[in-house]
């Protein structure tokens, strides 16, 4: 879609229209319809990322890198641009910084295995925060276990904002690496990751920032953050599940052997020695996710149309009078109240559990998810077993939290 001559301040009938890319919008749920809040989780799809995995398959099927046959040569040639739109979203400087991976949790797990863990002795330090994923908690448990180090966690306080002053205590002369969320899959908190990485850097420490609450709600800049690692998924950015991308720096990519072997990622097999890749081929052995990849960059070629500052702009008006219409439900507690927040509500509801919240407002036309959303440490620090969580994307507006309270004021009628 073309979004020439529009005024960097759209209006809200512009984003209202914005539904009309996304096809599955257009269904009803229990005869309702679909008011979707779960993006945190998974984003919807635009037509033109539907559109180009259609047409990949249609008309370019075939596996990259390997044949010189015309197929080969556009798949390989789509695969490689996809690449280049990567280091274009994030600002990196090269497009070779960049690794293609199944998604965030891969892409840690990569960093976690084939950097961190050669570095690491018995007693030294992981650093991390109380707000993390488990996807940033678990692969690092698994590399302490094999090392004998320590993971330390930074804490946050009651509005689930970090305690910076704590997280440079911690950071100590046995800290070795520190990883940590850009925003918080539960509380929405949009983390000062250039005042942390700035600290860690001056410790001599390396840093890796999750970026996959980030990347798709406003512009990420790896010049100015500073991180050393940063990994995002492409399906929570419009684009196809089962694709992610990590960035390294290009020393690091080179200092750091490969994870997994396979075909792909060699320059020459004998049964006496193998010659690797450069990276980042070195890191993607076997047959790649090429219809995600090409997906991918089709998502980011859309978000970068309609204007990454415009994004963030709209959804931090929506986000704030979701807050304000939640906040003056009765019985309903907001979870993340900071003041840096980003594109999530998290709250409970005094009347019922929050599984009972989440089937009622799907009777509502009203995707939104409940549970403990992979932070289980996070819950406990808040004292809740799980929350509903309201989740937006570019295509939501002001009259989506409008169902949304809608549905929980019938929670109060029928659990009140």
């Amino acid at each position: 879609m073309s979004t020439a001559g529009i005024d960097s301040r759209r209006s809200a009938v512009w984003w209202q229209r914005i539904r009309k890319d996304f096809p599955i919008l257009d269904r009803r749920i229990h005869g309702k319809p679909l008011t979707y809040l779960d993006s945190a989780s998974t984003s919807q799809k635009p037509r033109c990322v539907l559109e180009t995995l259609q047409r990949y398959y249609e008309r370019s099927n075939a596996n990259v890198h390997r044949a010189i046959h015309l197929l080969a040569e556009e798949a390989t040639f789509e695969y490689e641009k996809a690449r280049g739109k990567v280091k274009r979203l994030l600002g990196a400087d090269d497009p070779r910084e960049i690794v293609f991976t199944s998604g965030t949790t891969a892409a840690i797990n990569l960093v976690a295995q084939s950097y961190v863990r050669p570095m690491l002795q018995e007693g030294d330090e992981i650093l991390i925060t109380h707000m993390e994923h488990h996807s940033n908690i678990v692969p690092w448990q698994m590399v302490c276990e094999q090392t004998g180090a320590r993971l330390r966690v930074a804490p946050i306080d009651d509005r689930g904002v970090l305690d910076l002053d704590e997280f440079q205590r911690l950071l100590g002369p046995r800290t070795r690496f520190a990883s940590f969320t850009h925003v918080s899959n539960v509380l929405g908190t949009v983390n000062p990751v250039r005042e942390m990485t700035d600290l860690a850097h001056r410790n001599e420490v390396r840093v890796l920032i999750d970026g996959a609450q980030a990347v798709q709600h406003g512009a990420v800049d790896l010049a100015e953050i500073g991180a050393d690692f940063y990994a995002f998924s492409g399906h929570k950015l419009y684009g196809p599940t089962g694709i992610g991308a990590l960035y390294a720096r290009g020393d690091l990519l080179h200092q750091m052997p490969p994870w997994q072997g396979g075909g792909e990622m060699i320059e020459s097999v004998s049964f006496e020695k193998t010659v690797y890749h450069a990276p980042p081929h070195k890191f993607e052995a076997g047959t790649p996710n090429i219809a995600g990849a090409i997906g991918l960059g089709a998502a980011i070629d859309y978000l970068l149309e309609l204007g990454l500052a415009d994004v963030a702009r709209h959804e931090a008006e929506v986000l704030e009078y979701g807050m304000q219409v939640l906040s003056e439900l009765e019985g309903v507690r907001l979870i993340g109240t900071a003041p840096e927040k980003a594109s999530v509500i998290s709250f409970a509801m005094e009347a019922a559990h929050p599984h009972d919240v989440a089937t009622i407002l799907d009777r509502e036309g009203v995707a939104a998810r409940a549970g403990h959303h992979c932070a289980q440490p996070l819950m406990e620090r808040f004292g809740l077993p799980a929350t509903t969580r309201a989740s937006l994307a570019v295509f939501n507006t002001r009259e989506d939290f409008d169902r949304l309270a809608g549905g929980l004021r019938k929670v109060n009628e029928i659990f009140g």
